[in-house]
């Protein structure tokens, strides 16, 4: 819960605690999203008015990192806040005062809808290349990219589960000048890893191989 007013955030935490819903909770918007990058939330219950940046400014900030639900809990029921909420990724828009009872109601329904989701895809990729529009999503997030690393990753993820040589991943990209030294090939993985690790810090998702090259897995 991202909430400035401790008294909310407090009165909150309390009757959640009581369906067995546990919150975790930053008075400030930065704390916030450094928290998200720390733990394994299921849900963000974000207030709009908040110390240091609007909250309208945190959603997409969130949807940077994370595809995680978000309910907007503001005392700001302009249907303005709401249309712009919504457009930049909150999943439902609660103006203040409610009764937390709804707000129970709502958090199990997002988390039903989820988590059904979340089964209806488990077989599906973390990675999606896109050759055409020459983007890759990981894990739901549009990776940033330079020409040369989306050339070595949708390689590797056109070959995944098997060891490319760093000769083939030299010579195959399109941005990659072919009198280039093999070293840069380890650069390049490197900072591929660095975006990968913004999302998913806690797995490695790019083995190398001795003698050959590297292997993408998503078997961690």
């Amino acid at each position: 819960m991202i909430e400035d007013d401790y008294e909310i955030s407090q009165i909150l935490t309390e009757y959640l605690n009581k369906f067995d819903i546990t919150v975790m909770s930053a008075e400030e918007p930065y704390m916030g999203l450094s928290l998200l990058t720390q733990n394994d939330f299921d849900l963000i219950i974000l207030d709009l008015t908040l110390p240091g940046i609007d909250g309208l400014e945190v959603i997409p900030k969130i949807r940077k990192q994370s595809s995680i639900p978000i309910i907007v809990s503001s005392a700001r029921d302009d249907i303005t806040d709401k249309v712009i909420a919504m457009e930049r990724g909150a999943d439902d828009y609660m103006p203040k005062p409610y009764d937390p009872r709804e707000l129970v109601t709502r958090i199990k329904t997002i988390l039903r809808r989820t988590q059904n989701l979340g089964k209806s895809s488990k077989n599906k990729s973390l990675f999606e290349l896109n050759s055409d529009a020459r983007h890759i999503i990981f894990k739901n997030i549009l990776l940033e990219l330079t020409a040369a690393e989306f050339d070595i990753l949708s390689i590797l993820i056109q070959q995944k589960n098997s060891a490319v040589s760093r000769e083939h991943l030299l010579y195959d990209s399109e941005h990659i000048d072919d009198n280039s030294s093999i070293k840069n090939i380890d650069v390049i993985i490197s900072r591929i890893r660095q975006k990968l690790s913004l999302i998913d810090n806690k797995n490695s998702y790019i083995k190398p191989v001795r003698g050959i090259g590297y292997l993408l897995t998503e078997k961690i």
